[in-house]
């Protein structure tokens, strides 16, 4: 009996579970359905990205001999149940629908009700393109208090056999994480990744995104990233020659217009399919086997693959639908305009906002330690803060973007994610960049005219949660500083924080 498999526009690898059950006479479906591209104002470069790929995907299948019918966005496809209905109103021998598990809980719940919509027999498979399976984490959770990344990466590191030296860790701690803090000096050269030239597939994709997505952030005619497997693993194969070997030290460090600095940027073409997470992890393994780059960064890069993201999916998976509604800090406050558009004085955040404009991406401390570190002191909306996050960065897609909102950035969970909120004053940023230098902005003052607008924002946030965070081992020492304060002082403070939360458009 012949099949329709459906492949998503985030399942883009040969070797996917439904692929592999592929026969002569399958169907293969791919569709650009409004409904995907619309659910969020997604970034033009993200768009691109995944129409441009599932296109040259599409085109690699056809060459493998199976038959694709591809769904283009400028048919009006409404969503993908529309795409898969229609395909089997005109292919009525197709008498079985066949997928891999969708990623995000949205779609998946979409899919349960087709059986019965669709009157033929949905067969969803296991997404093995994961290293843990979501029955696998569930049983890592079950009886479990509390959940830590740590403890679950160094089940994922026995199970891999990654960076392993027997049954003990290689070079004999699990994590390096307290060698990856430095911040950048003044001589370092920062190598870039080398741009992608777009095809004539990718130029029309360009083209359409122009057309049909002109008010959505971004600017698609200055989109140059990978689009198939075969350029992001070139892509990725120069990251480890080139940013990896300092990836480790510099990983938490930002710099006034560097983007990149030695961080892959990977993770938009992994989330989609064109790399592959096993694959990576061997590279990098290899690298370090070979003497080319140092333990505490190929450490680092696998703990980032192997543990979190595999970490926040399984979370994700574990904890939904209820996850998405949790709001700890009952934040409500609407997101400032800067954050779609960049224009603010404070230099970081300028920094943060431009680089995501331009390029769909920033890197991890960027995200939580700037912008998601003021929307947590200023108590912006959770729910809109989810939404920006999920739309602005082209690796985003729910099962790995709500986790690092909601739990890792925002503490909306209470803790579920993370043991405390990461919460920093301009102290941190100007420890781990040169932002402060070039910011009309004083990080020293706290309060009065030209105070580091973090500042204030940070004492007030400990104070107006003090109930909820008072008592977290982690918060100790902020909360014995904050009591030391004369009363006078944090009167001061609170009425400044006040102040600035009125003129947060301003800022």
């Amino acid at each position: 009996m012949a099949k329709l498999i459906l492949i998503l526009g985030d399942q883009l690898s040969p070797a996917l579970a439904s692929l592999r059950q592929w026969q002569q006479g399958d169907v293969i479906v791919l569709a650009e359905v409004q409904a995907e591209a619309g659910y969020v104002r997604h970034h033009q470069h993200k768009i691109v990205l995944i129409f441009s790929a599932m296109r040259h995907f599409a085109n690699s299948l056809r060459e493998q001999g199976m038959q694709v019918k591809y769904f283009q966005y400028k048919e009006r496809i409404a969503s993908l149940y529309e795409a898969v209905a229609s395909t089997l109103s005109q292919q009525p021998e197709l008498t079985e629908v066949l997928l891999t598990e969708a990623a995000e809980y949205r779609l998946a719940q979409e899919i349960s009700a087709w059986p019965t919509l669709l009157k033929r027999p949905v067969t969803v498979l296991p997404d093995d393109r994961f290293i843990a399976s979501t029955d696998m984490f569930r049983r890592w959770a079950d009886g479990r208090s509390q959940f830590r990344m740590e403890y679950f990466y160094r089940e994922m590191r026995r199970y891999t056999g990654l960076l392993m030296n027997g049954n003990e860790p290689e070079g004999g701690k699990w994590n390096y994480d307290h060698d990856n803090r430095q911040s950048c000096p003044a001589h370092l050269v920062f190598p870039k990744p080398e741009p992608v030239a777009a095809d004539a597939i990718t130029a029309e994709v360009i083209q359409l995104v122009q057309q049909e997505f002109s008010g959505n952030i971004g600017d698609a005619g200055t989109f140059c990233l990978a689009v198939t497997g075969k350029d992001a693993r070139a892509v990725f194969l120069d990251f480890v020659t080139h940013q990896l070997p300092l990836f480790g030290q510099y990983q938490d460090a930002m710099q006034l217009d560097q983007p990149f600095l030695f961080h892959s940027i990977s993770a938009m073409y992994l989330n989609i399919g064109l790399l592959d997470v096993r694959w990576m992890c061997q590279k990098v393994e290899q690298a370090y086997r070979e003497g080319k780059v140092p333990l505490n960064a190929a450490e680092g890069f696998i703990r980032q693959l192997i543990g979190w993201r595999e970490y926040v999916r399984g979370l994700y998976w574990l904890l939904m639908p209820d996850y998405k509604t949790h709001n700890y800090f009952a934040a409500e406050r609407a997101l400032p305009a800067y954050y779609w558009h960049g224009n603010t004085s404070m230099r970081c955040m300028q920094q943060a906002i431009s680089h995501t404009i331009k390029h769909a991406y920033s890197h991890h401390i960027q995200r939580l330690m700037i912008t998601g570190n003021f929307a947590l002191l200023a108590g912006l909306s959770v729910a809109e803060m989810n939404e920006w996050y999920l739309a602005v960065y082209a690796d985003a897609f729910e099962w790995v973007q709500l986790p690092n909102t909601s739990g890792m950035a925002l503490f909306a969970d209470g803790g579920v994610l993370a043991s405390k909120p990461y919460a920093a004053s301009g102290n941190y940023i100007q420890r781990m960049s040169n932002y402060c230098q070039h910011c009309s902005y004083q990080v020293k003052k706290v309060t009065g005219e030209g105070a580091c607008p973090f500042n204030a924002l940070y004492w007030d946030f400990l104070a107006r949660n003090e109930d909820k965070l008072a008592t977290n081992a982690r918060m100790q020492l902020a909360y014995q500083q904050w009591r030391r304060k004369p009363a006078e002082a944090q009167q001061a403070i609170r009425d400044y924080a006040k102040e600035l939360l009125i003129k947060l458009e301003k800022l």
